[in-house]
């Protein structure tokens, strides 16, 4: 059974990674998990009061196939939990690193987003922080970019995240186009 972590914090955004959490967990099987600043319970951004499994530092690497940084405001301040270490760790390891909105502040200042495509709400959102040598990869489009294990959105684009953190993890084809297509249906046209 594949495992995945998702790291939350404080007003986390309920919308980026409940698609992959949800469709892995209940269509696909996966054992997911959710970790969290000293393990607390913790409020969404829409108000759901989540208490996650683990604390962020006792997230083991051993047999984890993606560990998914979920975004939030959390990670442009200065109290945000210090993940670069473990981020690191993961990406030299092999496994599935995501990050979607805020999230992907985190990869990039952990350096995993310097030698592999990405992107973000936008390239302002990663120029400055320290450690990020990766700008002249920065791909500015409205979808999920994957490249080399590692995936990263804009927080307005939870579908195609979820897709492609499901395709690095080998589910794709038919199977995964189905599901695509179920989320896909309200943009067709309306009559």
């Amino acid at each position: 059974m594949p495992r995945a972590i998702t790291v939350l914090t404080d007003n986390f955004a309920d919308w980026e990674t409940a698609l992959f959490n949800a469709s892995a967990r209940y269509y696909f099987g996966f054992d997911v998990r959710y970790a969290a600043p000293q393990g607390k319970p913790l409020l969404s951004a829409g108000g759901l009061l989540v208490t996650p499994q683990l604390a962020i530092d006792e997230i083991e690497l051993d047999g984890l196939d993606v560990l998914l940084v979920c975004g939030g405001p959390a990670w442009q301040s200065a109290g945000a939990p210090d993940i670069g270490a473990l981020l690191a760790a993961a990406q030299q390891r092999g496994i599935v690193l995501a990050g979607i909105c805020d999230g992907t502040r985190v990869l990039a200042q952990a350096g995993v987003l310097d030698h592999v495509r990405h992107t973000s709400n936008s390239a302002d959102n990663l120029a400055t922080l320290a450690g990020y040598a990766g700008a002249a990869l920065y791909q500015d489009v409205p979808h999920a970019v994957a490249d080399r294990g590692v995936i990263t959105a804009p927080g307005t684009a939870p579908v195609t995240f979820a897709a492609a953190v499901l395709a690095a993890l080998g589910i794709a084809g038919d199977e995964l186009q189905a599901y695509l297509a179920l989320h896909a249906r309200e943009h067709g046209a309306q009559g």
